[in-house]
């Protein structure tokens, strides 16, 4: 795995939808079997990425953390404004601020690596630690969640200890 690059990103305006979940019941496949037919009702899309955005509750912490800690799954795109927002679809503003952003290779099943590395390896050595905003990946247009070659951005918040 290699190492993250640290990154201050913009706000971000986003369109999709969401479901509560946990990392047990993973209703991921749900969630965007739901979303990707409906894409293509959204006229104001900023790009053609995809976003996977994890919302933590407040109280938050990765000490607590297990599979069956509940969360908001969004599945999204980015968008330049919120005006229209399609039926059965919400809106969402990721914050700006400084993010570790790592690359993901191989299929989605295989991200449980990656996120070990992160949580368990890096963030504990790096000098950082998690800040209460939420965590996501971007996929490109062509994304394939069980292609072995695929490829996805995983931005974690960030600050210094």
């Amino acid at each position: 795995m290699d190492k993250p690059h640290i990154r201050m990103a913009e706000e971000r305006k986003l369109l999709g939808m969401r479901m509560q979940t946990t990392v047990s019941e993973d209703r991921a496949l749900e969630l965007w079997s739901s979303f990707r037919p409906r894409v293509a009702e959204i006229g104001h899309k900023a790009d053609d990425r995809f976003y996977s955005v994890q919302v933590f509750p407040e109280n938050f912490s990765l000490s607590t953390f297990n599979g069956d800690t509940r969360f908001d799954k969004w599945a999204a795109v980015e968008v330049t404004d919120h005006r229209e927002v399609p039926e059965g679809m919400e809106t969402l503003i990721l914050p700006g601020g400084q993010y570790a952003m790592f690359i993901h290779r191989g299929a989605a099943r295989e991200f449980n690596r990656t996120f070990q590395y992160i949580f368990g390896h890096w963030l504990p050595y790096s000098g950082y630690e998690l800040d209460a905003r939420p965590q996501f990946e971007i996929m490109e247009a062509g994304y394939r969640p069980d292609d072995p070659a695929s490829e996805e951005e995983v931005w974690i918040p960030i600050r210094e200890k």
